[in-house]
């Protein structure tokens, strides 16, 4: 059991102002394998409070000093890292090799890729008579999701600590334990108090209030559209920088030149990484009209040997959803799909073959799905992959950028050039091409309704900075 019952204010494990607590329910087997305590308003003043009070001495440190910080959190993640993985296992049902991979080894990297940046990083420039100056914005809030817990939170961490900035963290209520495991490791590495503090709780209550806070410079969002939507009203009476890192409903084209085998067999993991609860995750698949058949051949016999099950169980791919809440919402797109007319290629309602327990649904393919069909428009964030046909290229562009969301997408050419300019035609802030591999450097966010703002790389950090012009 990890039951925690502080909260981490000031540089130290502090009783939250009320009782109550916030069970943690591993979602493979529906026990409870831990819990977090319930903060109030007041908690959340008090590590605001402590945050403004650091700020002016932490801002004013050395850029070695926090690149020193970065590189000893990296360090402190590799050390921990097998626990960091079966704590995130545990409560998300992320398969275990892709926790020890996704949700702690990219966290790694990212921190000590913020240590690199500071290097050759320009915090000064000249242009006629003004001297140009960034500096950090001050006091952050945090507010992160459940399905890449550790590392949504050190996108934000990481690039806030190099910038100068200080923060209050608020993580999932579905998976809170991890963010407690890195409170204990900041801790261990002296990072100086007040500069990172750790409140859980209730979205509703503590996430509204530390988005409306006046002592808040700036909040950091990652969730749903709505909750996003939320956050940025909350926030609009103080004028403070808000970011939003939300949903999204990508889609993965495939050419007519492309080499139909490699791409559609790509496209399985594509959608169902994590169990399908990536909000970056290529869910509607568009091909020719003339391959239909060969990419469905494919694809069926690529998920026959998709394995299904325990999570802790090396080799499994696809774990449970997050929850019984979440559970209900897949099946229910499931059935909408079959209600509206696509066409089931695999998968569908009911639990997988040998599951009678946990929250597990069937990695499920639907062919010639349409437009007005909700499978294709709404974000399911679970295995469903809805695959449509297209009859030329203009329609298949036409057809990814038929979504109010624009996160991701993918393009599959025999041309690397021809894929290229339908990657620059798509409205969305990534495109990977011919599988080209996630890139934590890179700018990562989306258009339209998936968000505000970057994270990771440069682009990243100075989403944490203001910009001030002297004049001489």
């Amino acid at each position: 059991m990890y039951d925690r019952k502080h909260l981490y204010i000031d540089g130290a494990w502090t009783s939250p102002k009320t009782e109550g607590k916030i069970e943690v329910v591993n979602p493979a087997n529906e026990e409870i394998i831990g819990s977090v305590p319930v903060a109030r308003e007041s908690d959340v003043d008090a590590a605001v409070q402590a945050a403004r009070k650091a700020f002016p001495a932490w801002s004013s440190t050395s850029v070695a000093e926090r690149a020193d910080i970065l590189n000893r959190l990296s360090a402190s993640i590799k050390d921990n890292s097998e626990e960091l993985a079966t704590i995130i296992t545990s409560e998300v049902g992320t398969p275990i090799e892709y926790s020890r991979m996704a949700m702690v080894g990219t966290p790694r990297v990212v921190s000590r890729s913020y240590a690199k940046i500071l290097e050759g990083y320009t915090w000064e420039q000249e242009i006629r008579n003004s001297l140009i100056v960034k500096e950090p914005i001050g006091v952050v809030a945090m507010i992160t999701p459940w399905n890449f817990p550790l590392h949504q939170i050190i996108g934000k961490v990481a690039p806030a600590i190099a910038a100068g900035c200080t923060m209050v963290l608020k993580p999932s209520k579905e998976a809170p334990l991890n963010a407690f495991a890195l409170a204990d490791m900041l801790h261990e590495i002296g990072v100086p108090k007040g500069v990172f503090n750790l409140v859980s709780g209730h979205g509703r209550e503590i996430g509204e209030a530390m988005s409306r806070h006046g002592g808040v410079d700036m909040v950091s969002f990652t969730g749903s559209t709505n909750a996003g939507v939320r956050v940025a009203e909350l926030a609009a009476p103080t004028v403070k920088r808000v970011t939003l890192e939300l949903g999204g409903k990508s889609a993965n084209i495939i050419l007519d030149d492309a080499d139909i085998p490699r791409a559609a067999s790509s496209a399985i993991h594509a959608c169902f990484g994590n169990s399908g609860q990536e909000c970056s995750a290529l869910t509607r698949l568009l091909i020719p009209e003339n391959s239909r058949q060969e990419v469905i051949d494919v694809i069926s016999a690529k998920i026959e040997k998709y394995s299904v099950g325990d999570p802790r169980v090396e080799g499994n791919k696809c774990g449970p959803m997050v929850s019984r809440k979440q559970q209900e919402s897949v099946t229910s797109y499931i059935r909408s799909g079959i209600e509206q007319g696509a066409t089931l290629v695999s998968g569908g309602e009911g639990l997988p073959e040998g599951i009678d327990r946990g929250f597990y649904v069937k990695p499920t393919i639907f062919a010639d799905v349409t437009p007005e069909m909700d499978i294709f428009r709404e974000e399911i964030f679970g295995p469903v992959l809805s695959i449509t046909s297209y009859s030329d290229e203009e329609e298949a562009i036409e057809l990814a950028n038929d979504s109010e969301y624009g996160l991701s997408g993918g393009v599959w050419s025999g041309d690397e050039q021809r894929a290229i300019g339908v990657a620059r035609r798509i409205r969305t802030g990534q495109v990977s091409v011919n599988g080209g591999l996630f890139n934590v450097t890179a700018p990562f966010g989306g258009y339209k309704k998936s968000g505000l703002g970057r994270e990771l790389g440069v682009h990243g950090l100075e989403e944490f900075l203001e910009i001030k012009s002297i004049q001489r």
